[in-house]
Order: structure tokens, then sequence, then C-alpha cells
């Protein structure tokens, strides 16, 4: 299979795509919570069906167009957790006719504005902002989300779904600890919401989703559904907060080796910003890395070289730092195996996988680099 890859291209490990997904399902199961996995991170229909098979008829989408994407798929009841964009209300309310769709309302005064837009009925979250400081109502401040409420209950054709919260702080978290520590700030959080809110709302529901929490946490209370994303794919980031282990990174980017220079301990890959995206990562040495490298006599798969690792990026190129024993680890027309330091974003950049099985899978955006 590696002897056909001639440019950047993202490798994806089917087993343990797997694996992740039916850890995070019996997690939920376990827990008594409701499954609606993030689909943003992998955006494909191929990787989506994995999910089909242990029991997932519910999504979480990030745009009106990725929501249209999978319901083209087939899948009908999708939440867009992402503040509702009033551009793009006419063709959100077209998508609302044909399935079971719910949207988020991050500040107050847009209830109006949805309302008059949709045919049917819509279902509408409450995002919650507790402690990120990104988007949604501050839980220190009941009473604004208390008049837009009022709001959606003057709206005939808004359905109040619940809140939904996303505690993205747990990603700059250094370890489980952390971690679990904020966990409990939100929980904390959303128990005083449901206390206020929800006990003459039974319908409703507390929906949370990030991928550190949802993978270390052993308390769930108080929350009925769970949106993790990057879990499916895990990453470097994912890694530094405890939340996996190496061995549990499905994807690599295989990136062939162009040139040499063994006085500094460095190669260069056809593999830059455009393809794993300049997101980076503090290491242990103190330095910023851009990924960790794997090598290619050990299938890309394998675990990372100890030292090595992606120290800058440019458009094409990245280059990668090696220690002093393993300088001659990569020779001209090799390929390099890089952990991505955030996946979703490198899936994103690469718009397309090649599986371990020699199998090319479908993404949202086309299969540009494969």
């Amino acid at each position: 299979m590696f002897s056909s890859i001639t440019r950047p291209t993202l490798l994806l490990d089917r087993e343990r795509v797997i694996d992740n997904i039916a850890f995070m399902a019996g997690k939920a199961r376990d827990h008594g919570l409701i499954f609606r996995p993030h689909f943003k991170t992998h955006q494909s229909l191929e990787v989506g069906n994995w999910f089909r098979d242990f029991g997932v008829d519910r999504i979480t989408v990030s745009s009106v167009t990725m929501a249209a994407y999978f319901a083209s798929a087939g899948w009908s009841d999708i939440t867009i957790a992402f503040p509702v964009n009033p551009r793009e209300l006419d063709r959100t309310a077209e998508l609302n006719d044909r399935i079971r769709l719910h949207l988020l309302l991050s500040h107050p005064g847009m209830a109006e504005a949805v309302h008059y837009k949709m045919n049917r009925p819509v279902g509408i979250f409450l995002e919650l902002d507790t402690g990120d400081r990104r988007s949604g109502f501050d839980t220190e401040q009941p009473e604004i989300m208390e008049r837009e409420l009022n709001d959606i209950s003057a709206c005939s054709r808004l359905r109040f779904s619940g809140f939904l919260t996303h505690a993205g702080r747990t990603y700059r978290a250094r370890n489980p600890e952390e971690v679990l520590s904020l966990h409990q700030v939100s929980l904390a959080r959303l128990a005083r919401i449901r206390e206020r809110f929800l006990e003459n709302r039974p319908e409703a529901i507390i929906s949370l989703g990030d991928t550190p929490a949802c993978s270390l946490a052993g308390d769930f209370s108080g929350a009925d559904e769970m949106r993790p994303g990057n879990f499916v794919f895990y990453d470097l980031m994912q890694e530094q907060t405890g939340a996996c282990q190496e061995d549990r990174i499905a994807v690599r980017l295989a990136c062939p080796v162009v040139a040499r220079y063994p006085e500094r301990n460095e190669v260069v890959v056809y593999g830059g910003a455009i393809h794993l995206s300049k997101e980076q990562l503090a290491a242990e040495n103190g330095r910023n890395i851009f990924g960790k490298v794997s090598t290619e006599e050990q299938g890309l798969f394998g675990p990372s070289l100890p030292g090595a690792f992606v120290e800058r990026l440019s458009q094409e190129h990245g280059i990668i730092k090696l220690p002093e024993s393993h300088r001659d680890a990569f020779p001209v027309g090799s390929l390099a195996g890089i952990l991505p330091v955030h996946s979703c974003l490198t899936a994103d950049c690469m718009k397309g996988y090649l599986g371990t099985d020699g199998k090319r899978l479908d993404h949202m955006q086309g299969n540009a680099y494969i």
C-alpha cells in the first residue's frame, strides 16, 4: 500500500476507529446517557456508518452544510452545535422540513428570528458557557436565560430541547486530574441550571460534549447526553490531557521524505501547514512541536520515534528534528508518519483518507489529497 503514496496522505486505521467508537458508546451506555457523537472530526459518510453498528441514530454537526451532507445519507436526527447564523436561516428551514433538527441559540434575542423563518417546529438548545468564554449564555446570569426561555415559549414553531455545553477548557489541560477538576466545575454549574429551569420541563435535557472529560470522567451526574467528537481519531492534544494513549490515535499523515541534513539532525518532508494545520503543542522538552513521528519500517502506525518531532512548518515543508542516535532513520524517498496535534484540523485540511487496508474513504469536502 505504501508504494502507491506519492504525496501527503492521511492514513486511517479502521480497527482503532472502531475500538474508539466501541469505547465511547459503551461509556455512554454505562452511564445511561444519550450518545449523540459529533461528526465534525471525521466528516465522512463511511466512517459515520460505522457508528450505526453501535446503535447510534442521532448525531451532532458543526454547520448547516455538514447537516445537509449527513442528512443526504439518511441521518434524520441532527443537532447543529454552532450558534445560529441568521444568514443561513432560509437554508436551515429547508433542512428542518426534511429531518428532526436541533439548533443552538447562544445569545439573547434570536428566538423570534428563527421562529419567523421556520415552516414547522424546530428543536432549540440554549448554549451554556461553563467557563470557556467562547460562546453561550453565562450560567451566572440565569435571569437572561429566563427571558430567552419565555421568548421561546411564545414562539409556536420553537420546541425547547434543553441546555447544551462544551467545556473547551479541558483541551488545554495537561493531565487527567486537571481535566476532571474542570469537569466537576462544569457539572456543578449544570446542576444549578437543572434545578432552576428543568424541574417543570421534563422533556428537556442537558447535553455535554468535550472528548477529554467524556473519555476520563466517571461522574456525569445531571447530564442526559454526551456529544464527543475528537475521540473517533484522538490525537497528541488528547494524549497530553491523558484522554488516550498514543496507540489509540487512529490517523497518521504519511509524508514523503524529500531532503536530509544529517549535520543538523533534520529531514524535510513533503507535508506542511496546509496538510497538518499549524496547531502546536508544548512538549516535555519545553519546545512547541507540530507532531510526533513514526517510521515506515514500523508500518507508520508503530510507536513514535523517541526524541523525534516536527519542529516547524511552512506551507508545503515540514522540518523534522531527529535525535543523534536516529538521524539516519528517514532516507530520502521513504515515508514519515506524523501523529497530528489536532486530528480534527488535519482531517479537514486533507479532505480524505486512505485506510490501512488500501481502501479510500470519503470526506465531506472531497478527496483532494489522495
